[in-house]
């Protein structure tokens, strides 16, 4: 591991976040001192654990406005996802529901749109909806798919990519008229945009604790509970977590996730005024490096810590990586790097093949120094400008 002076300056704060040392010492306790199951309610470690999972669980809820009731643990959104989509779609058809259409959007993270894809093979109907060249959806679009009687909508709140902000109190309420129940993909969202599920016609919102600066591995479902939502689980087991998510509870990972989501409640406007400060202070200084920069997705409907640039000249986003070993950023989700194809959101937003393999995601978070962001900006900018020399030779 490196220590804090060598270590490169971190801008991958989509991909993930370190976690708070606050929420380190919250955890500690639990893996030291009492580590007993949470489920043990019959002696009073077990009680002490299963007291400060219901706490961590009323912090996630405060977070969006829920009932800690309505809050399910998970290992993470992926799993949230593949819970609220398949989960909605088994039990409606279980109950002998003629509803067979499930709307999606282009751009959401793989694991939504393979979990509406996978439906297909249980006769449902993916629908997959284009987006606008700013990555945000055209709310007519989701009126004229729910003219056909829909199950389920899934429109993730703040892209992974591209960090637009959708309109989901306006899309969950276009689909709540229509009779339709409304997820969405929140990792991106919780604590850098507020949520509120009680005012909106949201039905199930999923999140993730280490996009928050919280712990790997730990995630929630929400699941309204007025008017109520059923879903099927996707796992037999010990019926933990209202029946909906069996196993045992990581509670040193749930107290983690409950203190990232305290702090982010608290915090979150502080964080993102001072987050957007550092954006545009790296944006002005590539720029000034890298003329002809261009900036991808909403410019007004997006969060404050995101940058999506395309790179002029036709230099391989890739190549500039490699000669930049000094600054940690990415070409897309950390989910699809392994693939060679260029991002698929990037595609679905109309950008060329060539465009997007010139293509680097900037995240920037709430430990992002001033110093960070002048060294990454310096780095990246020699780096495009190297290629470029030696393109011309």
């Amino acid at each position: 591991m490196r220590d804090a002076a060598n270590r490169p300056a971190y801008l991958d704060n989509q991909a993930t976040t370190p976690v708070d040392p606050r929420v380190l010492a919250a955890m500690r306790p639990w893996w030291e001192a009492n580590f007993a199951n949470p489920a043990s309610i019959e002696h009073a470690m077990g009680r002490e654990a299963e007291a400060a999972v219901e706490e961590a669980r009323a912090h996630v809820a405060a977070l969006i406005g829920a009932e800690a009731r309505e809050v399910i643990f998970t290992s993470g959104a992926t799993e949230s996802n593949n819970l609220a989509i398949k989960g909605a779609a088994r039990f409606a058809a279980g109950q002998g529901g003629e509803r067979r259409r499930v709307i999606t959007v282009a751009t959401e993270h793989k694991c939504v749109l393979e979990s509406v894809r996978d439906l297909a093979a249980e006769g449902f109907e993916p629908v997959v909806l284009l987006v606008r060249p700013d990555g945000l959806l055209e709310p007519e679009a989701l009126r004229s798919a729910l003219e056909v009687p829909t199950l389920l909508v899934s429109v993730m709140a703040v892209n992974n990519e591209i960090g637009v902000v959708q309109d989901i109190a306006g899309l969950a309420a276009t689909a709540k008229a229509a009779g339709a129940l409304f997820h969405t993909d929140a990792a991106q969202a919780a604590g850098r945009v507020p949520i509120d599920v009680a005012g909106t016609e949201i039905d199930l919102l999923s999140l993730s604790s280490h996009k928050i600066y919280g712990p790997k591995g730990i995630g929630a479902l929400y699941v309204r509970r007025r008017p109520r939502v059923r879903l099927a689980p996707l796992l037999s087991g010990g019926g933990q977590e209202r029946g909906l998510r069996s196993g045992t509870l990581p509670a040193p990972l749930i107290v983690g996730f409950g203190e990232a989501a305290r702090i982010a409640r608290l915090e979150m406007a502080l964080d993102e005024g001072r987050i957007a400060g550092q954006r545009e202070r790296f944006l002005a200084a590539l720029e000034a490096g890298i003329p002809g920069l261009r900036v991808n997705g909403s410019r007004e409907s997006r969060v404050a810590g995101n940058l999506n640039l395309t790179l002029p000249g036709g230099v391989d986003a890739q190549d500039v990586m490699r000669a930049a070993p000094g600054v940690c950023v990415s070409t897309g989700s950390a989910c699809s790097s392994a693939s060679i194809e260029p991002s698929y959101v990037l595609k679905a937003l109309g950008l060329p093949e060539p465009e997007a393999r010139s293509t680097l995601r900037i995240g920037i978070g709430r430990f992002t120094s001033p110093a960070e962001v002048d060294r990454a900006a310096a780095e990246l900018a020699r780096a495009w400008q190297g290629l470029r020399r030696q393109a011309a030779e």
